[in-house]
């Protein structure tokens, strides 16, 4: 990996740690992070050699969102305008930029500290979610006449309940990660100096033992179903995908791994293509 002004990225057997790095400003979002971000996470997702992204920040904060050194201005017309133009994108192309749904890397934010705003929202578009059980947490985002971002609308009610939902973002209240967990929101919150240790845990856990082809595939499937209406439709479209990851020279090694009681050796891609012909039920 290349090295970077604003995050620190480390690969150590197939776990890639990134690390927002701008502590002295609690690890806010400025253009160069925004930029450095988006070509750390997808250049992780295009190595083979990556099975897990774990996301972090360094300090006591995990993120306090968009940094609001130009003022009133932050979230303006303008702003946006110029932000899209210094970063050399269009709104779709920055909306496909975060749609951490359609890759076949699994993500798990490790958040460390404080995260606001679009810090934490950012860590809604991980997999998994790791929390300090003292972190302070807060969507302020109509308190600053602004609206919630990163899919927030659509993904908060479908992980925590809609009055939960609404609550959080109609208050902009502060919450615990303690609270977090108890809510649904993430998977841990545990004693703040565990956090990392907890996720890159996880992140090896994932790693060592299961398929790169079945992850992948698995973590679209779900998200893909998130907007299915039609049960038998998602039913039919799992048995197809489940007959055809079982012909896979993966399959058989994880049979004879098992069987064997060994570590498995997997041989094939995390991108594997799906084949337009799966076979029929």
């Amino acid at each position: 990996m290349k090295s970077y002004e604003t995050l620190i990225v480390e690969v150590d057997g197939g776990v890639a740690t990134v690390t927002l790095n701008r502590p002295e400003a609690m690890n806010a979002f400025n253009l160069e992070m925004t930029a450095e971000f988006d070509d750390a996470i997808w250049t992780l997702e295009r190595d083979d050699a990556v099975r897990v992204i774990v996301l972090t920040g360094s300090g006591k904060a995990f993120s306090t969102g968009m940094d609001l050194a130009s003022g009133g201005d932050t979230f303006g017309a303008e702003a946006h305008e110029r932000h899209n133009e210094e970063v050399g994108a269009s709104d779709s192309q920055i909306t496909d930029r975060y749609s951490f749904w359609n890759m076949r890397t699994p993500m798990i934010a490790a958040i460390n500290g404080m995260a606001i705003g679009a810090g934490l929202t950012l860590t809604f578009l991980a997999d998994i979610r790791i929390v300090a059980e003292d972190a302070r947490l807060r969507l302020p985002f109509v308190r600053l006449n602004v609206l919630p971002d990163a899919n927030s609308t659509w993904l908060l009610p479908r992980l925590i309940g809609l009055s939960r939902a609404l609550e959080l973002l109609l208050t902009g209240r502060w919450f615990t990660g303690g609270e977090a967990a108890d809510m649904g929101l993430v998977s841990r919150a545990v004693p703040a100096g565990e956090v990392l240790g907890v996720a890159q845990e996880l992140a090896r856990e994932i790693a060592t033992n299961t398929a790169p082809v079945a992850v992948g595939i698995t973590k679209q499937l779900v998200y893909k179903n998130l907007m299915e209406t039609d049960r038998v439709a998602a039913f039919t479209e799992e048995t197809k995908l489940t007959w055809w990851a079982g012909s896979q020279p993966d399959t058989v090694e994880g049979v004879t791994a098992l069987m064997g009681k060994r570590t498995p050796q997997w041989t094939q891609s995390k991108h594997l293509p799906i084949p337009d012909d799966l076979p029929e039920m």
